[in-house]
This record gives structure tokens, C-alpha cells and sequence, in this order.
């Protein structure tokens, strides 16, 4: 930090509550211009055959870049494409199926106003996202959305602040009425993220991380502790199911249980696995989301689970690990 610089922490606490004060203005305004052009321009975009294309210049670019993102991620289809690329090429990713979203705040940008006409012969709807209805973008566009404020958070009326945080605002706006309205769901989101958390928890199941077969910790309740203690070490999850002739569950031996069992002094050579186990066990089914395993897991204080069938029969069993492996927590 520069020496000479002196803080006045006050004016600073001040000018962070202004900005955001003057901000939060604008999107108050913008609220009540959703109205009929609002509502022509979802309907264009809903009926777009083919890719929303979103341009915009400079911070407005940015915002664009965005929303692109946003609406592809949430079950409309689009992509960014910058004006500047577009005068020298790129305007051939525009095809006549497409819907263009175009975004300046002063809706004169040079680099927009370029392609204008471009997009006219293609005979594509264009929504422009625009702080000046009386621009050349404005007026040319299919619909116009205004995106004006009334001023700039900063104090030189210059940089873009308010009127991005609109746009940005305006954006989400046409993104989350889209979404509902195609009845875009939790796991359509989660489809489209797969690597994210949300996507695991909404996609991953218990049967693609549970332990099989031979991994799955097993006993029959006629052994012996000893042999039920040795069937806990070898498997490591810290439990083994204990199940009847039937192969149907009965309960589940967990360290939790032997420290009890030793502080009976019951023999571990000679007591039967069913005098020690815990006959009230928490399962879950293969078909369960693991994200539910993990609550159940979190809600009773536990680190594993035996995965059932329809029969209560053992088919696996999941440890609190392969949760926190999958990077569900």
C-alpha cells in the first residue's frame, strides 16, 4: 500500500453504501418497464428454431458473454459472438433460424450499427437490450428492452456501473422467464452441469458409487463376534449387515457395538453376532440419489449405510468416503 495515501474509512464504508444504493435504484426502475416488450421478446426467443446469438462491445460484451452462458446453461440454446469478429466473418455463425439479443447502452455502438444490416437480411428477430430508445439499434430492433438509468454509480456519471448491473439484471430476467416457461426443471440444470456439485448431487445415484458383491460387508447372525469382528476389518467400513437364512437383513455390528458389547465383557468367541448387533438400522434403496445418503448419513450422525432391495436383501453398501470421493460434500 502506497505510505501516502491516507483512509478515510468512513467515506469509504459511505461510498460503498452509495454505489450500491444508486444501483439497486436502477434495478427498481427497470422492474416496472417489464411489460408487453418483455413478453414479445420471450416469445420470439422461445420460438427461435435455431441459436440465441448475443453480441455486445466492450463492458456490455461482457454482460452478453454472460448471458449467452446463462441461457444455454438453463434450456435455451446460445452463444456469444463479438461484433467487432462479426464484421469480419463471424456474422456467418448468424443463420436465418436464429434470434439475435444485441446489447449497448448508448445503442450507437459502431461495431453494432455495422452488422445491422446483415441481420436485416437475414430477416431474424432482433431484441436489442438498450440504455437510449431514441438510438439506431433501438429503433431498428424487432423489440426493444430499456435498459436505461437514470445515472452511473460513479461519481464522474461515466463508468459503467448502473447501467451494466441493468442489463446484467435485464438478462437474468429473460433467462429465468424462459426457463420457467419451458418447464426447465432441477435436473435439466443438473444435466447441463454434470461436473458441478448441483449436477452430482441432482444425477449421481447410489448404485454408481456403492461397494458389490464380494465388497459388501456381510454376516449371518448365527456367528461368532470374533468372526464378525474379522469380516468389519477386512471390509473397512466400520460395520458389517447381518442378515437371516433368507439372505433378509436383521440388523447391522458397528464399532459403536463392539465398544458396548466389550463393555458387557461379552465373549467375543462364544456370543452370538444377533446378542450384539443393532437390530434398528438406517438403509437405502440403489435407485435413492447419493446426495439423499449423505443427508440421511448427516441427520443421524453415521458413516455408512446398507444399500437394500425391495426384499431387504444387502445388494451393496456405501461408506461416507465414497461421497466425499464423488465430490458430493
Amino acid at each position: 500500500m502506497t505510505k501516502d495515501i491516507k483512509l478515510n474509512k468512513d467515506k469509504i464504508k459511505q461510498t460503498g453504501r452509495n454505489v450500491i444504493g444508486i444501483e439497486a435504484e436502477s434495478l427498481l426502475l427497470l422492474q416496472k418497464r417489464i411489460g408487453d416488450n418483455f413478453i414479445k421478446a420471450c416469445e420470439y426467443l422461445l420460438q427461435c428454431e435455431g441459436r440465441i446469438v448475443v453480441i455486445g462491445m466492450g463492458k456490455s460484451g461482457h454482460i452478453g458473454s454472460k448471458l449467452a452462458a446463462t441461457l444455454a446453461s438453463t434450456g435455451s440454446p446460445a452463444f456469444f459472438v463479438h461484433p467487432a469478429d462479426a464484421s469480419h466473418g463471424d456474422v456467418g455463425m448468424i443463420t436465418s433460424k436464429d434470434v439475435v439479443i444485441a446489447i449497448s447502452n448508448s445503442g450507437n455502438t459502431p461495431e453494432i450499427i455495422a452488422i445491422l444490416p446483415v441481420i436485416k437480411n437475414l430477416n431474424v428477430p432482433l431484441i436489442s437490450l438498450a440504455g437510449n430508445a431514441d438510438s439506431l439499434l433501438a429503433q431498428s430492433a424487432t423489440v426493444n428492452l430499456d435498459v436505461s438509468v437514470a445515472r452511473e454509480a460513479c461519481p464522474f456519471n461515466l463508468v459503467p456501473t448502473s447501467s451494466t448491473t441493468a442489463t446484467l439484471a435485464m438478462g437474468d430476467a429473460l433467462a429465468i422467464a424462459l426457463l420457467e416457461t419451458r418447464g426447465f426443471t432441477a435436473e435439466d440444470f443438473a444435466r447441463s452441469h454434470p461436473g458441478g456439485i448441483l449436477g452430482k448431487r441432482l444425477l449421481l445415484r447410489i448404485e454408481d458409487l456403492m461397494r458389490k458383491d464380494g465388497a459388501i460387508p456381510k454376516v449371518t447372525a448365527e456367528v461368532k463376534l470374533a468372526t464378525a469382528l474379522v469380516e468389519v476389518t477386512q471390509k473397512r467400513m466400520g460395520f458389517t449387515a447381518v442378515v437371516d437364512g433368507q439372505g433378509k437383513l436383521v440388523g447391522v455390528f458397528t464399532d459403536g457395538d463392539l465398544r458396548r458389547a466389550l463393555d458387557k465383557n461379552l465373549d467375543i468367541h462364544t456370543t452370538k453376532i444377533a446378542e450384539a448387533m443393532s437390530k434398528k438400522c438406517k438403509t437405502i434403496a440403489r435407485n435413492a440419489l447419493a446426495f439423499e445418503a449423505l443427508q440421511v448419513m448427516e441427520q443421524y450422525a453415521i458413516t455408512s449405510l446398507v444399500v437394500v432391495d425391495d426384499a431387504n436383501i444387502p445388494v451393496g453398501a456405501i461408506h461416507m468416503h465414497d461421497l466425499l470421493k464423488a465430490g458430493l460434500a
